[in-house]
């Protein structure tokens, strides 16, 4: 079983990973795409800021 420090790597991993894909769906005007993607931003934003994580620094999208 994964410890807490494991999983908040990955989490903060998931979160970059999907705030990359929210800025080319942006970019190529995927407006579907990228209302899916805002919805899992969203969730793992609310996962990261429960565990304590700071986001300043790695919040690209801040929506």
């Amino acid at each position: 079983m994964p410890n807490s420090a494991e999983i908040i790597e990955r989490a903060v991993h998931d979160f970059q990973k999907i705030q990359q894909h929210m800025k080319t769906a942006k970019k190529e005007h995927a407006i579907e795409t990228y209302e899916g993607l805002k919805k899992d931003y969203k969730s793992i934003k609310a996962v990261l800021t429960s565990l304590g994580v700071n986001l300043t620094e790695i919040d690209e999208i801040k929506e």
